[in-house]
């Protein structure tokens, strides 16, 4: 099909809310709190992308993420790249990604098992609007208070660091093994190329667009999927309708009708823009 609204997964996670964002509602008050919304396809294990909402009210795990060949080492097809596109804030909120200094292996694992790997990471304040893109090995940790899309490959493979004193498991062997040990750095991007388009990530692993509003054409070679997430507003794509909330992807060459006020990303695979 040409376009598909993709249905939602609602994960239970012990830093999520238990009241969300709007176009999301709230589970029950007596239920597990929601810590993530998935949109998935017919087929989820052959997506290459996986785009998630996330609302927390506590700091997540710190972790990192294996690369495409440290993953296939282990026996996975793929390694997590990711990028988050901030939503809401509340006014502390703060994302900590990569170290502050430079640090070994030892120093690591010794700063993960007594904790002070928490005060060793480079907490950034966060503000709705930023944007910040974490590639597979930078340890990181999503603060509490935000509303976030996570746009990444489609890997639920996480090395837990340090979690806070919270009964999960923890993946210290895998996670240092993987673990880029000096401060991260912002890769570049394009920034805006025409009006109403901005390029947020242009690869290696995913190219990610932000458009405004209005009729646009999508255009994709043969074979490629694209990821159409409405931040703000509706239209439609090739017949199918959507609004803020929700994910279609596209294949091929469509025309895209969206509000004036729509405010959208997009995404597909590839290490430059189409």
């Amino acid at each position: 099909m040409p376009a598909t609204l993709l249905a939602t997964k609602r994960v239970e996670k012990p830093w999520g809310r238990h009241t969300l964002y709007p176009g999301f509602p709230d589970p029950s008050p007596e239920g597990e709190p929601i810590g993530e919304v998935w949109f998935q396809s017919p087929h989820p294990e052959e997506s290459e992308l996986l785009i998630k909402y996330l609302f927390t009210s506590e700091k997540l795990s710190v972790q990192d993420h294996p690369s495409d060949e440290e993953a296939q080492k282990r026996g996975l097809p793929r390694g997590k790249d990711e990028c988050w596109t901030i939503l809401d804030a509340e006014p502390d909120s703060t994302i900590a990604i990569g170290p502050l200094a430079p640090m070994t292996a030892d120093e690591l694992r010794e700063s993960a098992l007594d904790g002070s790997i928490e005060h060793k990471l480079d907490w950034k304040p966060v503000k709705k609007g930023d944007f910040f893109y974490s590639h597979s090995g930078v340890i990181h940790a999503i603060g509490a208070g935000l509303t976030l899309i996570e746009v990444q490959q489609n890997s639920d493979t996480t090395y837990r660091l340090y979690d806070y004193g919270r009964p999960r498991e923890l993946h210290l062997d895998d996670g240092i093994a993987v673990a880029e040990l000096t401060p991260w750095t912002p890769p570049s991007a394009p920034g805006e190329v025409e009006p109403g388009r901005t390029i947020l990530v242009e690869g290696p692993k995913f190219v990610l667009e932000r458009w405004t509003g209005g009729d646009r054409e999508i255009d994709l070679p043969e074979g490629k999927t694209g990821w159409l997430v409405p931040i703000k507003g509706e239209g439609v794509v090739a017949g199918v309708a959507w609004k803020a909330g929700e994910c279609v992807t596209v294949t091929g060459t469509e025309k895209m009708h969206a509000s004036n006020d729509a405010d959208l990303l997009f995404a597909y695979v590839g290490d430059h823009r189409i």
